[in-house]
C-alpha cells in the first residue's frame, strides 16, 4: 500500500516525533526545514558535514520543544513559542545559506563516488519521508562525512587514486554506513 507524502509527514508529525503536535507553527515549520534539508541533501548542495550541523541544530530545538511541552502539559507558552521562533529563523537562514554557499557534494563518476551519492539519496530520501529524524540523519551525516575526509586523505597521499585495498576498505566502511542507514530508516 502507497501513502502520500503528505500522510506520510502526518504520521511522522504524530508517531514519529512527539515534540510537536500534528498541527501548530512549530511542528510545521520543523517538517519544512525538514523538507528544505532533505532537499539539499539530494540535489548535492549541501555536504555531508553542513547537513549533520543543521541536523544537530534541528534536534536540539525538537529536544528543547518535546521538554516544555512535557513541562507544560503538552502546550508552549508563548514566550517558549517565540525563543522556537527565533532559533528556527537561525536554523532557516542557515538552510539558506549552505544551500547557496560553493560548497556542494560532488562524488566523482569512480565506484566510490556512485556509492556515496546513493548513500546520500538514500539519506535524503529518508529526511523528505520522515523515516529519519533529525538526530538520526545528523548521526548518519557525521559517518558519512567521516568517510568522505578519509577517501579525501587517502587520494591526496596517492595522488588523486585509493589503491586496492583502500577501495576495499571503503567498500567495507560503506557496506557499514549502508546498514547503518537501513537500520535507521526501519
Amino acid at each position: 500500500m502507497r501513502y502520500s507524502a503528505a500522510f506520510t509527514l502526518t504520521v511522522f508529525l504524530v508517531a514519529g516525533s512527539a515534540a510537536y503536535a500534528q498541527k501548530s507553527e512549530v511542528g510545521k515549520r520543523a517538517a519544512n526545514q525538514q523538507q528544505r534539508i532533505a532537499q539539499g541533501v539530494k540535489s548535492g548542495s549541501l555536504t555531508a558535514r553542513g547537513t549533520a550541523n543543521l541536523e544537530n541544530k534541528e534536534a536540539a530545538i525538537n529536544h528543547e520543544v518535546k521538554a516544555d511541552r512535557s513541562a507544560n502539559g503538552g502546550k508552549l507558552t508563548s514566550q517558549e513559542k517565540q525563543t522556537v521562533n527565533r532559533q528556527q529563523n537561525r536554523v532557516s537562514k542557515q538552510i539558506y545559506t549552505d544551500k547557496h554557499n560553493a560548497a556542494t557534494q560532488n562524488y566523482g563518476h569512480s565506484e566510490v563516488g556512485q556509492r556515496q551519492t546513493n548513500q546520500q539519496q538514500r539519506i535524503g530520501n529518508g529526511i523528505a519521508s520522515g523515516k529519519l529524524n533529525a538526530g538520526q540523519a545528523a548521526r548518519l551525516e557525521n559517518n558519512e562525512a567521516g568517510l568522505n575526509q578519509e577517501v579525501r586523505a587517502d587520494r591526496q597521499a596517492n595522488g588523486g587514486k585509493l589503491t586496492t585495498g583502500e577501495k576495499q576498505q571503503v567498500n567495507q566502511q560503506q557496506n557499514g554506513l549502508s546498514g547503518q542507514i537501513y537500520n535507521a530508516k526501519h
